[in-house]
């Protein structure tokens, strides 16, 4: 291909990106790998900024890492990286990120703006006096990048961050000038003017001008389209002022206000041989119109989902109809779930329907490869995933979840089903909206046990969710035969003794030579566990305890469904799964000192509301010995 015609085929991608919506950009990037894809910086940065305009940082930094790759010094795709991982909300790396391009000689507005966006988070979740000492560096390097350029988009955040560190007549006096600088700007009607308007509406809060900020705003919003994390953004600091100001939102909360994300679950439509009736097929027509009627009503963007036969279906197509986003999560590999929950009554076009949503998902999901044959244990963890999904998805958009269920009220036929995830919403804090069915029962029951329950089987078998740390120490292999034994005494009669505080949630425990094994009863006590761990191999003084060398571990963490049995070996209770495997592998991907957790660990500690950790997003990582990927989470304290 010659150099014009490369030219034009970037050009061509380009003007794709630029007019796609979130699934075309999806379907973009999934033909990133063929050989008609431009090998252009231009274009990774530019579907980068696609996605993350569309409120999708965790698939906009997995874009703009695999452009890194290959460009490692590209100055956009470095800022970018910094701005998903702040979006993400990994916003101590996005600091580090974007500090190392200062240090090296980048001062342009866009590195300074994103790097100023950075302290301001930090300071948001820190308490005095270092909320104010990390509000007053965001100020210095606004300050100094609107002096250097001039932009009003540093210059607007200067006078942002000056008015909240308490330098009003400072922040009116840039806020003026960029209210100037803004009304020139919007007079030229071939650009995009949000981030003006919406500069101008900040400008105006800043100065008190309620009547204009509100007429900015609405202006704004107007333009702002489906760039959710844009609005979102001004939202965040219109606030900060409104705060300031000791005034109430009023009005300009309508312009800036998030739409939810809604979680759903419902009943499948009848078998042929059901006895009672629940939701025959006849009552689609009708159960449909009263989703519509319920998405209209609420307005989501964002919906998470299964894909059974009958309200999950429904639920996904009115939500394309509207306009929104969905996610759809199976509790296993497609073939089974399609024979088990799909195409169960012959002649209808459930199949059909089925995979037409699928693929018009932004994301589909498969909790787990295999179904345990024990109980319905794969679909409260199915539910569960998504609940979590859900609340990282809100958490980003600082938006809330609204939960939907289609349900006749009544126990159900076993765990997994409406009813107890309406149970296990309710038993949250949640108040979800409920659908009934038109079928009525004769006589009202109780709602079934909560999820995450024992299932149990014969021969003692029992499957459950639990969460699972493996854990390897750095540094073992040299150890020579004079060490061992302070080994065994300082290093495994330490994690013994830190294994007390977590007695009553730990469900299995096992070590061989450097390796650790732990089943935890959920994802709080494995998160929790894990990084104390961590902190206590890492401040230990291991040449004080007689060793020559330091040690270190790396720490794996997963959830998922298991078997619980009793080992005929040992006689131990024992778990075992591909969940357990899958476990395993991530050990190995793990840098020395650091806890990562699977996807689904992270998913289930946001649907359980960890409170004193958070997992932020690192990529899509290779797994030892030819696995694939994962998408890797860094479990930190919060």
């Amino acid at each position: 291909m010659s150099l014009m015609q490369d030219d034009a085929a970037e050009q061509a991608l380009l003007d794709q990106i630029a007019n796609a919506n979130l699934s075309g950009v999806i379907s973009i990037w999934a033909r990133h790998g063929s050989d008609a894809w431009p090998q252009s910086a231009d274009v990774y940065s530019a579907l980068t900024r696609k996605l993350l305009s569309q409120a999708e940082p965790l698939l906009a930094y997995d874009v703009v890492m695999a452009g890194l790759q290959r460009w490692p010094s590209d100055l956009s795709l470095r800022q970018l990286q910094g701005l998903a991982l702040a979006r993400s909300g990994a916003t101590e790396r996005a600091n580090k990120v974007l500090e190392d391009l200062r240090k090296q000689g980048a001062m342009d507005e866009e590195t300074l703006g994103m790097l100023g966006r950075t302290y301001k988070d930090l300071a948001a979740r820190a308490i005095a006096p270092e909320r104010e000492e990390l509000l007053s560096r965001a100020a210095q390097i606004y300050g100094e990048a609107y002096q250097a350029t001039g932009g009003y988009y540093t210059g607007i955040n200067a006078a942002t961050t000056s008015l909240l560190t308490g330098q009003e007549s400072r922040a009116c006096e840039i806020a003026q000038k960029v209210r100037e600088q803004c009304r020139r700007e919007v007079l030229d009607p071939s650009g995009d003017s949000y981030w003006e308007y919406a500069a101008l509406g900040e400008a105006a809060l800043i100065c008190r001008d309620w009547a204009d900020a509100a007429r900015c705003y609405r202006r704004a919003s107007e333009l702002a389209g489906k760039r959710l994390a844009d609005l979102q953004s001004s939202g965040r600091n219109a606030r900060l002022i409104l705060h300031h100001w000791k005034r109430e939102a009023g009005e300009i909360e309508q312009y800036l206000q998030m739409p939810p994300v809604m979680v759903f679950a419902g009943h499948m439509v009848d078998r042929p041989d059901r006895e009672t009736p629940r939701f025959p097929n006849a009552d689609e027509a009708t159960v449909g119109d009263e989703i519509r009627r319920v998405i209209a009503e609420v307005k989501p963007a964002f919906g998470f989902s299964s894909a059974a036969c009958g309200s999950d279906i429904l639920f996904l197509e009115a939500m394309l109809e509207f306009g929104a986003e969905i996610s759809v999560v199976l509790p296993y590999n497609i073939e089974e779930f399609v024979a088990d929950s799909v195409d169960i009554i012959p002649g209808a076009d459930w199949r059909a329907r089925f995979e037409q949503v699928l693929q018009k998902a932004a994301r589909v999901l498969t909790a787990s490869h295999h179904r345990l044959e024990i109980g319905g244990v794969c679909y409260e963890f199915c539910n569960e995933m998504m609940l979590g999904m859900a609340n990282i998805r809100a958490s980003q958009l600082s938006t809330q979840v609204v939960p939907l269920a289609v349900w006749n009220g009544q126990l159900g036929d076993g765990p997994g089903g409406a009813a107890s995830v309406v149970n296990r919403w309710r038993s949250l804090g949640l108040d979800p909206i409920v659908i009934d069915l038109p079928v009525k029962a004769a006589q009202s029951m109780p709602v079934a046990k909560s999820a995450l329950s024992d299932i149990t089987g014969s021969n003692g078998f029992t499957s459950r969710v639990v969460s699972i740390l493996f854990a390897d120490a750095v540094g073992f292999s040299k150890l020579s035969e004079v060490e061992v034994p302070r080994f065994v005494e300082h290093f495994l009669g330490g994690i013994a003794r830190l294994t007390e505080l977590f007695a009553d949630r730990i469900l299995a425990r096992n070590t061989w030579g450097d390796g650790l094994y732990f089943v935890f009863s959920d994802v709080t006590a494995g998160g929790e566990f894990g990084l104390e761990l961590a902190n206590l191999i890492s401040r230990t003084d291991w040449i004080g305890k007689g060793l020559r060398s330091p040690l270190n571990l790396r720490i794996g963490l997963h959830a998922g469904p298991v078997y619980e049995f009793d080992d005929p070996i040992t006689g131990d209770r024992s778990y075992s799964g591909t969940h357990v495997s899958r476990a395993a592998r991530i050990e190995p991907i793990t840098p020395p000192g650091q806890v990562y957790a699977s996807e689904s660990f992270a998913a289930l500690a946001a649907a359980q509301r960890a409170k004193r950790f958070t997992c932020d997003y690192v990529g899509q990582t290779a797994l030892a010995k030819n696995y694939g990927t994962i998408p890797a989470y860094l479990v930190r304290w919060l």
